[in-house]
């Protein structure tokens, strides 16, 4: 079973619609896909192949501090540990959680000596799974809304896909990640065999290229280039990124008004990257 990434620094060069093409690629090729939309806070790859998101399969949750005033002695010591700054207490006062920038990762009930702090269990999310073709499962994940840190829903996301792909003898499953290179990003591409990093002939999108390519080179993904709409700008602005990371320009597409009514009408899949 292969896993591969559908990804890009910057937003809005077409990494869901690759995701989706390469799924229709596979399936002509009579392979069993399983798509996965780690894009929690904003998926849209259901709408690209024209379903609708009914009834989770799967709620997701999260831990988040809770404080006993009666053992708290006000010392000040979750506020020093928490990295994420969700923490906030005034002088004198008992410390305040700050639950919008929570990553729940339990280093504040962990430390607090006078065992103060414990963690409350609280839905951050939901997973939605639609039988597209018999060879063919989309699986979205979809934050709460407000969540800052939506990482841990990429990550119980991505940890269902992959039993549910092994249930169903898979040959690919896909990852379409958020854009950026923040933690979700980080956590849909640990462990894939291999990054298609979706970029644009333009001088954000030959820098953002750089950014994802830097990451995929830190996490040890190995990647390949596709550029999009690659008759618009000007695609010699990717070729110097692509030499400084040794990465290979895989497909260039360009662009296609059929391709974009496609997409506004949610028939990805009868196209084809070829």
């Amino acid at each position: 079973m292969k896993k591969i990434a559908a990804t890009g620094g910057k937003g809005g060069t077409g990494k869901s619609t690759v995701a989706v093409l390469l799924a229709a690629d596979f399936l002509k090729q009579n392979k069993k896909v399983i798509l996965v939309d780690c894009d929690v806070e904003c998926p849209n790859d259901y709408l690209l192949v024209g379903e609708k998101l009914t009834t989770p399969i799967k709620k997701v949750y999260g831990e988040f501090p809770e404080l006993d005033k009666k053992k708290c002695k006000k010392c000040g010591l979750c506020v020093k540990t928490c990295r994420e700054n969700a923490i906030f207490q005034a002088p004198d006062k008992y410390p305040l959680f700050i639950k919008e920038l929570c990553s729940g990762c339990g280093a504040c009930w962990l430390v607090c000596p006078h065992k103060a702090i414990k963690p409350k269990k609280e839905k951050i999310g939901e997973i939605f799974v639609n039988k597209i073709k018999n060879n063919f499962y989309l699986i979205t994940g979809m934050a709460r809304p407000t969540l800052e840190e939506t990482g841990p829903v990429v990550f119980k996301t991505k940890e269902f896909a992959l039993r549910f792909a092994e249930q169903k003898g898979a040959d690919f499953v896909l990852f379409d990640t958020a854009a950026g290179t923040h933690c979700p990003v980080i956590s849909a591409l640990l462990d894939c065999d291999l990054a298609y990093c979706v970029t644009e002939p333009t001088p954000m999108g030959a820098y953002d290229l750089g950014l994802i390519l830097d990451l995929c080179k830190k996490l040890k993904v190995p990647a390949k280039i596709i550029l999009n709409q690659a008759d618009l700008g000007d695609k010699k602005k990717i070729h110097p990124v692509a030499k400084k990371f040794g990465v290979e320009i895989e497909k260039e597409i360009p662009y296609s008004r059929k391709l974009v009514e496609a997409y506004s009408k949610g028939r990805l899949l009868d196209f084809s990257l070829n």
